[in-house]
């Protein structure tokens, strides 16, 4: 029997949140790839390292030892003893196990923390130009996004006088991301003690999406909770995709007051059981084992990230600065809005995405879905062959606009 479409019904709650259009440009390019098409892919947002053979062998042996069962909701006891050791030998942070939620990835812990956190009627302060997934969070927890502007020549960091702007009394927190996807600015100490002082100040709750911490090119990160002398509610969220290139592996972790993390695992237990249990016998190695290919990605990345800086800096028209975080360069493009490509006006970010796709075959993820009009997400997340033949390709065809 076929259904009748037209009587299905999709509930307001998944028709007002927007699809993921950085999954969607990874996807167009896997596509193009597919039908043979020479594809320069800058949108992608995960290491093109493969996870480092100790992890793998650990996630190996766990499953020859059966070790694939369910696991408790939170994570299990040895990874969460795990992660507090791994903040105590990082980040100077004295967790204990009670404190830690593993989640299936970094992105179900942020999604926790607004479901678990905000509710209808509240606004939820979100830093321009934002991880696409943000607003969506609030969105499901049936609170309100408010935009707030950043300054690109200062990394990036919050402009306060439009902050103080937007704060009501319906405000109840705000979500941090440095370093930053998709700028890649890692904000000054001085910035995020200032958001902190007001957060205490105002009872606001602080998101803190810290998942490229270990993906630094300057001084060395410094966790918002290092920073909290004001006492503000911080939760953490931490990841192990980006630092270990472990995206697939699907586990992240967050650090709170241990009654918030109680009521976190108590929604999660309900939504998805637990995390992954073999990935977090693989996670203990990842976080307990050597580092050294952390490190060696690291330096990859910064090479990377001075070559690609450089040759988008060397095109008539385009200024981008050094990201001190991440793996993304994200350079203002502007000055190419409201040219014409073959008669076709380029009105925003889209167009000119859709342009260097079209006419370059290289893949990047337009600003104006990070509520950055003007600005181009490039990934440098791929060799050094394909940075400069990208790049080349965007440069002769920008030279072709009218």
């Amino acid at each position: 029997m076929v259904e009748n479409s037209s009587v299905i019904r999709i509930s307001q709650r998944i028709r007002k949140i927007k699809p993921s259009f950085t999954l969607e440009m990874a996807a167009k390019a896997m596509e193009l790839r597919a039908q043979g098409v020479d594809v320069i892919n800058f949108s992608v947002g995960e290491p093109d390292f493969n996870t480092p053979a100790n992890i793998i062998s650990a996630a190996k042996q766990a499953m020859d030892d059966g070790f694939t069962k369910y696991t408790a909701g939170a994570g299990m006891p040895e990874l969460r003893q795990a992660i507090c050791r791994k903040l105590a030998r990082e980040n100077g942070i004295d967790a204990r196990p009670d404190q830690i939620v593993v989640s299936n990835g970094e992105k179900h812990s942020l999604y926790n923390a607004c479901q678990t956190m905000f509710e209808d009627g509240d606004q939820v302060i979100i830093f321009k130009p934002y991880w696409v997934s943000f607003p969506e969070f609030v969105s499901l927890a049936d609170a309100e996004a408010v935009f707030v502007n950043t300054l690109p020549d200062r990394r990036f960091e919050p402009d306060f006088d439009d902050l103080a702007s937007k704060i009501t009394d319906r405000t109840k927190g705000l979500i941090i991301n440095t370093p930053s996807n998709p700028s890649g600015g890692v904000w000054s100490d001085a910035a995020v003690r200032r958001l902190l002082e007001l957060a205490a100040k105002h009872n606001w709750t602080v998101i803190a999406d810290e998942c490229y911490e270990r993906l630094v090119y300057g001084d060395p990160f410094v966790s918002a909770v290092n920073l909290n002398e004001a006492s503000a509610r911080i939760i953490t969220c931490l990841s192990l995709s980006k630092t270990y290139a472990m995206t697939g592996w699907r586990i992240g972790y967050s650090y709170s007051d241990a009654k918030i993390a109680k009521a976190m695992a108590k929604f999660q237990g309900q939504a998805t059981s637990c995390p992954n249990s073999i990935g977090q016998k693989a996670a203990i190695e990842a976080l307990d084992g050597d580092q050294s290919a952390v490190e060696k990605m690291r330096q990859t990345f910064q090479q990377r990230r001075d070559l690609m800086v450089r040759l988008l800096n060397e095109i008539p028209g385009i200024s981008c600065a050094l990201p001190g975080g991440a793996f993304y360069a994200f350079p203002n493009m502007s000055a190419y809005l409201g040219k014409k490509a073959a008669g076709k006006v380029l009105e925003d970010s889209f167009d000119l995405g859709n342009y260097l796709l079209e006419e370059a075959q290289v893949v990047s993820v337009p600003g104006d879905g990070f509520g950055a009009p003007g600005h181009i997400r490039f990934s440098f997340a791929t060799n050094l062959e394909n940075i400069r033949e990208g790049i080349n390709r965007i440069a002769k065809v920008l030279q072709e606009l009218e």
